[in-house]
């Protein structure tokens, strides 16, 4: 039996690296599970001994993870890597190389983009490309055999004689493979502590799972299907995700909401009935909560909220439909007014997400979110400064136009792990766009017209709860808003 220690390296307070875009400290002291190391967890345990550790979540020093992985003498380190820690998590290889023989392997969103600079580091020996965890067991399982045999494993890149060595590409996971693999729960329970995680839009203590994988839509500038998991979405059954929830609702009494962390969970209309007919079924109370998108009908919609759904989270990006048509969204913002309106209708919370910064972006776009917003009124409102990440298409248009202030990741956060602006316009300053941000996240939070908008929130079911999470990401957003002076 081989021993895997599986690491989410140590970097800034409270840096989510598991995030979609790229990894950061979020202003509302949002921290996400290590979701993909865990999913991987579960599948090495079942044959092998294994060791997650999330040392961001702990608060560990990188002299604590080298005293941790020494104690428990590994055979294989699996380090996750986000583009913007990248440097910091290449330092850390190189530590732990020196406090172990044990091969190290590079995961993450960086493995598929940055795989030669990775394996330049002589203290990384192998990099597992896009998904990653059955490429892990079989690298353990290879292993255990008595040597190392990397030539006929699919999806890594390696050194060997002198040469990078890149094997063919593994396939992406199938829906009949997503329902065989440990509930990702479980592996939360056995590991980690929930308490530790957090996110703002959730109810206290929450889980987060995927229910699928893949994206079928074509955004410009996401990440993850472009960098992780792929454009096709695949899917557990129904009865799979809902014997989870009865697991969470049985072993895990004290969370009080699941999160379906897929990018689109709403994809099949179908699908999504079915499941909340299953779930009213079964007689489950827990709360839910997904990721949306615009043109889901408001029929779909009651019936979520009926099956327990609290919120959805839906990517609105920009108030002008030029900037919508130039990241290939897909929506237009006559829908997504129609789609706020069913929403509140139905009684679903939500939390809108936008963007400053993307392509065609200019002050008069930016008045145009600006207004879109008030009109929309979103629960939560999260605006983010656009971000290239390597591998996009976005971070292709920008690297072609000129437009990126630097093209290293590293350079992508300040020195409290929190966005800075890398585009920059002959227009629009990378510095005005964080400005903008900033001023709006300001005006939309700190103003008399947000105090109906948080007592909604309040006086629903869970009501206490709701204020609880209200307070805990206030006080976060207010820290943050103070140290930007």
């Amino acid at each position: 039996m081989v021993r895997v220690y599986v690491l989410n390296p140590p970097f800034v307070l409270n840096f989510s690296r598991a995030l979609r875009g790229e990894g950061m400290s979020t202003r509302a002291g949002t921290l996400y599970y290590p979701i993909w190391l865990s999913y991987a967890t579960g599948v090495l345990s079942q044959h092998h001994e294994v060791k997650l550790v999330d040392a961001v979540a702990k608060g560990w020093s990188l002299n604590d993870v080298c005293l941790d992985v020494s104690n428990f003498h590994p055979d294989i380190i699996v380090i996750d890597t986000n583009f913007a820690s990248l440097n910091n998590d290449l330092k850390v290889a190189g530590s732990l190389k020196k406090e172990t023989n044990a091969i190290i392997i590079f995961v993450g969103p960086p493995a598929s983009q940055f795989t030669e600079k990775i394996l330049q580091c002589d203290y990384v020996d192998i990099v597992a490309r896009y998904e990653y965890d059955y490429t892990l067991l079989e690298i353990a399982d290879t292993l255990e055999g008595g040597e190392l045999a990397l030539e006929g494993i699919k999806g890594i890149s390696y050194v060997k004689d002198g040469q990078i060595k890149h094997n063919p590409s593994r396939e992406f996971l199938s829906s009949e493979d997503l329902d065989k693999m440990p509930f990702v729960s479980k592996i939360y329970k056995k590991y980690l502590n929930i308490r530790d995680y957090f996110l703002s839009s959730s109810l206290y203590p929450v889980v987060q799972i995927f229910t699928g994988r893949g994206c079928p839509f074509q955004c410009a500038f996401c990440s993850w299907p472009q960098t992780l998991m792929g454009h096709k979405y695949r899917v557990r059954s129904v009865s799979n995700v809902l014997d989870e929830m009865e697991w969470i609702s049985e072993n895990l009494r004290e969370v009080k909401e699941v999160f379906f962390e897929d990018d689109t969970f709403t994809v099949s209309k179908k699908r999504v009935l079915g499941f909340c007919e299953e779930y009213r079924e079964r007689g489950l109370d827990i709360a839910w909560a997904c990721n949306a998108r615009v043109g889901l009908d408001y029929e779909t919609m009651k019936a979520m909220k009926k099956a327990g759904c609290r919120l959805v989270i839906v990517g609105y990006e920009s108030g002008s439909d030029e900037i919508l048509r130039n990241i290939r969204k897909g929506i237009t913002t006559q829908q997504i007014r129609e789609f706020a309106k069913n929403a509140r209708k139905a009684g679903l919370l939500v939390h809108g997400d936008f963007i400053v910064g993307l392509p065609g972006e200019t002050r008069e776009t930016i008045e145009m979110t600006k207004k879109l917003i008030k009109e929309v009124k979103p629960d939560i409102l999260q605006i983010q400064v656009a971000t290239p990440i390597p591998g996009t298409e976005f971070y292709q248009w920008c690297k072609e136009n000129g437009y990126l202030v630097t093209d290293d990741p590293n350079e992508y956060l300040d020195r409290n792990g929190h966005q800075k602006s890398v585009v920059s316009y002959p227009w629009l300053s990378a510095e005005e766009i964080v400005r903008e941000v900033d001023d709006v996240l300001k005006e939309y939070y700190l103003s008399l017209s947000y105090i109906p908008i948080a007592l909604r929130q309040v006086f629903r079911s869970r009501g206490l709860d709701e204020a609880r999470r209200l307070w805990r990401s206030a006080r976060t957003f207010l820290g943050y808003i103070g140290g930007r002076g």
